[in-house]
């Protein structure tokens, strides 16, 4: 299942699932079907892998979800299937980070990020939460010269 999601195949994803492939087994760096298709934005075998029972709450090798690596790649649509699947937007990985954090400090301010962000902070994430150098997401912002994020953050505050 997990090399049919890597290639993304997903006739051959959709033919392991209905053959009674576990979507949420784990390989042995800890990805499953649903964790690597939400990481990547492979929205057809996400959507095979969330109608089939993919564990939502479920962490990759950094503690993480699907959504934060999906927030980091600015995986738009990605971001909206795994918010709308009730993925926690406040997660926090075992580096420190939340998926808010990831799209501030991993992007690069585009309107694709504030796509992110703002669908983010429409799920409710917590601009409060500080990563491991003590700094919120709109202080990362300021830091990092993302004009925009930073009036989008204060924005919503």
């Amino acid at each position: 299942m997990i090399a049919a999601t890597k290639a993304n195949d997903v006739e051959a994803a959709t033919a392991l699932i209905l053959a009674g492939a576990d979507v949420n087994a784990k390989d042995s760096i800890q990805d499953s079907a649903f964790l690597y298709a939400g990481a990547e934005g492979l929205n057809q075998i996400l959507a095979l892998t969330l109608s089939h029972g993919a564990d939502v709450r479920s962490v990759n090798r950094f503690g993480g979800t699907a959504l934060i690596p999906a927030s980091e790649h600015a995986h738009v649509d990605t971001v909206r299937m795994l918010i709308a699947a009730g993925v926690p937007v406040n997660h926090i990985n075992d580096p420190g980070w939340t998926a808010l954090l990831e799209a501030v400090v991993y992007g690069d301010g585009s309107p694709r990020y504030l796509d992110v962000i703002t669908q983010l902070l429409d799920a409710g994430a917590d601009q409060e939460i500080r990563d491991a150098r003590g700094r919120t997401a709109l202080e990362n912002a300021q830091n990092l010269g993302q004009a925009d994020v930073a009036a989008l953050l204060t924005s919503r505050r």
